[in-house]
């Protein structure tokens, strides 16, 4: 069949999906995007954009009748609808089995643990009340095992004061690892099992919000531990038996024991910097793998630093507009603009690239472009 007359399906309108839409226009695709939000970043890139929540058995149902593939920006989707219109010969992509296991982080530490992965141990509690009984584990990190993202649904647990204001929910709560590195690595594979790695990221977070602050490529790694980094992501991958791309994040810890932490089986924000540094993007990637096309090459061509642009405070917005065309006169930077409305502080709107012929080269302008933002947040 041809790729234009293909009908493809994207659940979840946010900038993850209007992305992926750049390398659909490419290779000529038919598009439909499935958000609940009329004001998505997709809803201005396609002319199929269908307003529904992809967690609605019904508008999953009645938006995949029809299509060829289906594909996700986010894990939050009904994974029961999808798994109705598999059977109805719509190709998933990652499969449902897949999406269950992502979304509850207790399920997916579990199948990790179960094909010989390493993770930070955790318990299963199902509410504050089951927390008393884990005091002499404080303290500790406690994760939602649903719904959480960009920060939001982590905390730690100092001390049993803390408890009240845990959330009340089932919860993972891990051990705190005394941690050296954060790393990153998008592994991509296909149906006829061939697997291939981009380079681990390096990845810092802002500890207030507990959401990525910026990352740089290659990563300021031994080799052995970049190397032991992918083999874990390669490993978790067939594990999954994934069809696509996935984000494997890990922690280095300081006795150099590598955990994976978190799975994303989608385009992800640590590979924001594949769309300028790499032969393949992590999003062309995944067009590719869904249409059964050869899977592009993943080498890395210039190292990179990745800064996000989260929601400044509303007095602060014209001052981040002028320090934004200010750094757009630096070379070798490059904007994403997602095109959200204005949100609450701490929201990613953005995220800029840097592009270098040395790591250190692309880190100076990184950090002159930070505190460039910052200078501007602060004086206005």
């Amino acid at each position: 069949m041809m790729l234009e007359n293909l009908k493809i399906g994207i659940l979840g309108g946010g900038q993850l999906g209007a992305m992926l839409l750049r390398y659909a226009i490419d290779f000529g695709l038919n598009v439909s995007v499935l958000d609940k939000d009329s004001d998505a970043p997709c809803a201005r890139h396609t002319g199929q954009f269908c307003i529904g929540d992809p967690m609605n058995y019904d508008a999953v149902v009645g938006f995949g009748k029809g299509l060829d593939i289906i594909t996700i920006e986010k894990e939050a989707v009904n994974t029961q609808a999808l798994k109705y219109l598999e059977g109805t010969g719509v190709k998933v992509y990652p499969s449902p089995e897949i999406i269950e296991i992502i979304q509850d982080k207790y399920v997916q530490k579990q199948f990790l643990i179960g094909n010989g992965i390493r993770v930070v141990q955790g318990i299963l509690v199902n509410g504050r009340q089951d927390l008393a009984q884990y005091v002499d584990k404080f303290p500790a990190c406690l994760k939602k095992c649903r719904n959480g993202y960009d920060g939001k649904g982590v905390m730690i647990i100092n001390t049993e004061a803390d408890i009240n204001e845990a959330f009340d929910e089932p919860c993972v709560l891990e051990e705190l690892v005394e941690i050296k590195h954060e790393l990153s690595v998008i592994v991509s594979r296909n149906e006829n099992g061939d697997v291939e790695c981009y380079d681990p990221v390096l990845m810092v977070f802002n500890k207030e919000r507990m959401i990525l602050d910026f990352q740089m490529c290659p990563a300021n790694i031994d080799i052995e531990v970049a190397i032991a980094a992918c083999n874990q992501a390669i490993k978790t991958a067939e594990a999954l038996k994934l069809v696509g791309i996935l984000a494997v994040e890990m922690f280095v810890a300081t006795n150099g024991i590598i955990y994976v932490n978190e799975l994303a089986p989608r385009p992800h924000n640590s590979g924001h910097h594949t769309i300028e540094a790499n032969v393949t993007s992590q999003f062309e990637q995944q067009m590719r793998l869904v249409l059964q096309l050869p899977m592009g090459s993943t080498k890395l061509l210039k190292p990179s630093v990745m800064i996000n642009v989260l929601e400044p405070a509303a007095y602060r917005k014209s001052a981040i507009r002028d320090a934004l065309k200010t750094t757009l006169s630096t070379d070798d930077v490059h904007l994403h603009w997602y095109g959200k409305k204005s949100g609450m502080p701490g929201r990613k709107m953005g995220h800029i690239t840097i592009t270098e012929t040395t790591i250190e080269n692309a880190l100076a302008k990184a950090v002159m472009i930070r505190h460039l933002l910052k200078i501007e947040n602060e004086g206005k």
